[in-house]
């Protein structure tokens, strides 16, 4: 079983910055790939971004590219998900996933919770 907890969501100004959090318990964190996605109200679940399980390796959805930048440390089994720029437009529940393989491209099998961002405008 892996459980996954979020955290660092929160109320921000557009322009301003958010570092979101995900650890994980577990042993095969170091493992697999993470992926961060959102949630709007009303809105179907949509991907962000991931990274593979070394780091050395991450993918977006254009709409975030070059202001959001997910990292990982396996030693912390933390995941993050650094937003810069932000826009109203940003505003959801943001979930991370364990991927079931290593690398990018695959399922997610386990989620945690989300946590809140609201970007003001």
């Amino acid at each position: 079983q892996v459980h996954l907890v979020e955290s660092g969501g929160g109320l921000v100004q557009a322009g301003g910055s958010l570092r979101l959090s995900c650890t994980a318990s577990g042993r095969t964190f170091s493992n697999s790939a993470m992926g961060w996605f959102r949630q709007a109200p009303g809105k179907e679940r949509l991907f962000v971004g991931a990274i593979n399980w070394s780091g050395t390796d991450t993918y977006y959805r254009d709409s975030v590219k070059g202001r959001f930048t997910i990292s990982r440390d396996n030693a912390k089994n933390t995941v993050y998900l650094q937003m810069n720029s932000l826009k109203p437009e940003d505003t959801a529940v943001y979930y991370c996933a364990r991927s079931t393989t290593p690398n990018l491209g695959g399922e997610y099998d386990y989620w945690g919770l989300g946590t809140q961002v609201t970007v003001s405008s």
